[in-house]
């Protein structure tokens, strides 16, 4: 599906287990994400989702069968895929999707706007170079997606023409003039890809010329289609407000009475107005603790906002006798450099608070002060 979408796709994403739909709706509207195109596979089923972004729907289809790109490469003759192709968008063609139901039209409205708009008067018909079709079924309710490569070839021209028209020249040997090369039913080597019927299923005239020999403005040529897959039949499930969580707007399983319906949307929203108000007490809550935070704390000087209040109360001397005031509160230096570090602690006895600073030895002092133990002194 990737190589369907190119150019306007993510060719290199990579998806881990850890990774939920959360992460990539948050990083796809910078992006210009506008789809996502998500596949699932259980041990019943292979799913497909649909989502369109930023407020949805959701659809989700049943894929109930399916084809990659190799095994329908491989099951052609010659096949028509290369890399100028992927240059520009697929053209999208719907068919059997002008019903009435409230469903189809959605459908068709998704996946139109899944790829971008062409006006059918001014587009360059050498940017067509893919096609994507996508039929929906009336009696069994099934969509089949359909992925081709577009050629177009002129035609009323002899088969032999075209091959020098092309640059190929077809095998002469078993002609006697060249006169025969021309001559209608000519018996020539031709390849089977060029043995196709062509009628009024596919031959136009051109409005305008295209890339290849002999097509020119106002010719007749012939439009041929090569598949080139995936190929997939997708059956529609359900249909869903939001990116897969909002109500059902549509199951082609499950059909409820309106009663049940009414009753569903309403526990639906008790429960998202219980999740609301538990949103708006957390929120209160912090900014309660916020503020109760910020209340605590003094503001003793200028330059130091954040200081750092310990209520760990009045502390046993440990070395000699105390000064007055020591255990109502002390002003201690860490092991940085002098006047940093500080920790300012509260005490029991008085709301009074005493700082004090701790003098350490200077390594460059004479001798005696060297070996000395720190002093303290009242600030």
């Amino acid at each position: 599906m990737r190589k369907v979408m190119e150019p306007y796709t993510a060719r290199a994403l990579k998806v881990r287990k850890n990774n939920s739909l959360k992460d990539f709706v948050a990083v796809a509207g910078p992006l210009g994400v506008t789809h996502f195109l998500v596949f699932s596979k259980s041990s019943s089923s292979i799913n497909f989702k649909l989502f369109r972004l930023p407020g949805g729907p959701t659809l989700t289809f049943k894929v109930m069968q399916y084809s990659l790109i190799k095994d329908v490469v491989s099951s052609l003759k010659r096949h028509r895929m290369h890399e100028q192709q992927f240059t520009h968008h697929p053209l999208l063609v719907l068919s059997n999707f002008g019903l009435q139901q409230i469903q189809v039209k959605l459908m068709a409205s998704m996946f139109q706007n899944m790829f971008p708009s062409i006006n059918v008067h001014r587009v360059n018909l050498n940017s067509i170079k893919r096609c994507v079709l996508i039929s929906y079924n009336t009696e069994t309710q099934l969509l089949d997606f359909r992925h081709y490569s577009v050629k177009v070839v002129p035609v009323g021209v002899n088969k032999a023409v075209k091959k020098l028209l092309q640059e190929k020249f077809p095998n002469m040997s078993r002609l006697e003039d060249i006169s025969e090369l021309l001559v209608p039913g000519a018996d020539i080597n031709l390849s089977e890809s060029e043995a196709e019927q062509d009628g009024t299923h596919n031959v136009l005239e051109l409005p305008q010329a295209y890339a290849g020999r002999g097509n020119m403005k106002a010719q007749q040529s012939a439009v041929r289609l090569t598949e080139i897959g995936p190929r997939m039949t997708l059956q529609l499930i359900k249909v869903e407000e939001g990116l897969a969580q909002g109500s059902v707007l549509y199951h082609s399983l499950i059909h409820k009475m309106e009663a049940e319906v009414k009753e569903i949307l309403a526990r639906k929203e008790a429960k998202l107005q219980l999740k609301a108000e538990r949103r708006q007490k957390q929120e209160a809550d912090v900014e309660r603790k916020r503020r109760q935070r910020e209340g605590d704390v003094p503001h003793l000087w200028g330059h130091q906002k954040d200081t750092e209040v310990s209520e760990r109360g009045r502390r046993s001397p440990s070395r000699g006798s105390r000064r007055d005031g020591e255990g109502a509160g002390m002003r201690e230096g860490s092991h940085g450099t002098r006047g940093k570090g500080f920790e300012l602690k509260k005490g029991r006895l008085r709301e009074k608070l005493f700082t004090l600073r701790v003098v350490r030895a200077w390594p460059r002092l004479p001798h005696p002060w060297r070996g000395s133990r720190p002093r303290l002194e009242g600030a």
